[in-house]
């Protein structure tokens, strides 16, 4: 199922890009053309395809079966298939005699990686709970030699999670290099949220955006297709962004950093690990299409796209759009509420909710907690959000209040009804100026409604949609949902229980 942010009126091989005819282009027909003994082998990492034709395939390298650390190269043919030239991290011959090591994994890791952690972990937890040592080649530090890398978790200082990587001689123990996988400081520059610090991953000569701390989570150029699998960046030195919408990397690090803190939130907040609660996550394509002005979640593929927008220099990539297609997931992976009808506008609602917290969550000052949808991405051209919590009517589309004609709405308008109530839930009645924005919102007949706090309204709605609602809930259904959901988190006669009865009084849902 693939879910919209608004109403709208695939994995690269080097073989699979080669011409019918060309020169051999396989691993083998590859590795012989660059004169690799027979004991090297490759193995595809990345393809990029240049709009003449021309193909650069990155490749990782193998020598006896173990892992070339610093071995990588880049191989670039004609559309035709001819070799066009090789670029190498190293140049040195990668032969090292006998694979056997002297010093068995423990004596040849232990000083070295505790002089490593002592100097670069705050907390660590020891080697053999993150990853044994490893046998691989060092080819990265001139003559290659038989070495053993280490990975080391814990937390680095400020909180931020370590994998330190050791490199230690197989023969003499000697520390030969160590790097933290996992970037500290917050230079990576996005276009909605300013400068944040990106979790990447290092890659043979450089970085790639895989967050490891999350589920593997990728995120890659679309390149302005609308298929495909595209092409996950990377950078030299790990720095992502400059702000810019003209600098590709830039919606990249809006996107990386949406999907993590909405992860974050999810986990801290409401106890769910990932969009199906089991660890994994999916993949950011951003880039889709040419001034595509959307955002979806496509639960088939386990993905978010995100398109430039109409003016091509306004991505979707804000933060609370991220959450929003994030949420799509989690309600395919629970109540799975069909995206039509009342069930659609819930559908619609629950992820502008759940928006809308992880914006709050966040607490950015380049992008402050409001209940306003989308309102940095310039989706109408005159600045305005795309849609308003307080009151959805100011949109000149969306519903304020329930009524038999709410079903018959899109569904990104029908859920005005459950955006109010979780603003009225959360905020109450009346007039209130939000981090320096004034919101405004009444009830249907007038009453006044008191607000019982957005931490408490955003785990009632969550517990409603993973513990009471169905495919096919209507409001009327939300209504006696929450309500058992704040009774389950909260009391039967409790405070919360009277509010969320009032809150759904409020917009006329009785």
């Amino acid at each position: 199922m693939a879910v919209a942010l608004l109403a709208v009126g695939g994995a690269n091989s080097a073989d699979a890009l080669a011409p019918a005819g060309a020169p051999d282009t396989s691993l083998a027909g590859t590795a012989a053309a660059l004169g690799l003994n027979a004991q090297e082998k490759l193995v595809v990492r990345d393809v990029v395809r240049d709009t003449d034709g021309t193909v650069h395939t990155r490749y990782d390298r193998t020598y006896g079966g173990l892992p070339v650390l610093g071995g990588d190269l880049i191989v670039h043919r004609a559309k035709d298939g001819a070799l066009r030239g090789v670029t190498k991290a190293t140049e040195r011959s990668v032969a090292v005699g006998s694979l056997t090591p002297k010093l068995a994994p423990g004596r040849a890791a232990s000083a070295a990686v505790q002089a490593a952690v002592a100097a670069d972990v705050e907390k660590p937890t020891t080697a053999g709970k993150d990853q044994a040592p490893r046998k691989v080649i060092w080819a990265a530090g001139g003559a290659p030699v038989l070495a053993y890398e280490t990975v080391v978790g814990g937390v680095q200082e400020g909180g931020t999670p370590s994998r330190l990587h050791v490199i230690t001689d197989a023969t003499t123990g000697k520390k030969l290099y160590e790097y933290q996988a996992i970037d500290n400081v917050a230079d990576d520059t996005s276009q909605y949220s300013g400068t944040v610090d990106l979790v990447d991953t290092r890659g043979g000569s450089g970085y790639q955006l895989v967050d490891s701390t999350r589920g593997g989570h990728r995120t890659v150029d679309l390149g302005g297709r609308t298929s495909g699998s595209g092409t996950l960046f990377t950078d030299a030195d790990g720095v992502w962004g400059d702000g810019k919408p003209t600098n590709r990397q830039t919606a990249a690090v809006d996107a990386a950093h949406g999907f993590a803190k909405t992860h974050d939130f999810y986990k801290s907040v409401l106890g769910r690990d990932g969009i199906r609660n089991n660890g994994t996550a999916p993949t950011s394509h951003v880039h889709y299409g040419v001034k595509h002005a959307n955002a979806y979640y496509d639960d088939p593929t386990y993905s978010i796209y995100y398109g430039d927008g109409r003016d091509g220099k306004s991505p979707l990539t804000q933060l609370d759009v991220a959450g929003h297609e994030f949420s799509h997931g989690v309600t395919a992976a629970t109540a799975r509420l069909v995206y039509s009808g009342e069930s659609g506008g819930l559908n619609e609602a629950t992820s502008d909710i759940l928006g809308t917290a992880i914006e709050f969550h966040a607490g950015n000052t380049a992008d402050k907690g409001d209940y306003f949808l989308g309102e940095k991405i310039n989706y109408f051209g005159d600045g305005k959000p795309l849609r308003y919590m307080d009151t959805p009517s100011r949109d000149g589309e969306s519903a304020d209040y329930w009524d038999s004609g709410t079903r018959n709405l899109d569904v990104h308008h029908s859920s005005g009804v459950a955006n109010h109530f979780f603003y009225l839930l959360s905020e109450g009645s009346g007039s209130k100026v939000i981090n320096g924005v004034r919101h405004e919102s009444r009830s249907k007949d007038g009453s006044t409604v008191t607000g019982i706090g957005r931490d408490k309204a955003v785990k009632i709605w969550y517990k409603a949609l993973t513990s009471y609602f169905t495919s096919t809930t209507t409001y009327a259904g939300a209504r006696q949902g929450t309500l058992q959901a704040a009774a389950s988190l909260y009391g039967a006669g409790s405070a919360e229980v009277a509010a969320v009865g009032k809150a759904w009084t409020a917009v006329n849902v009785k």
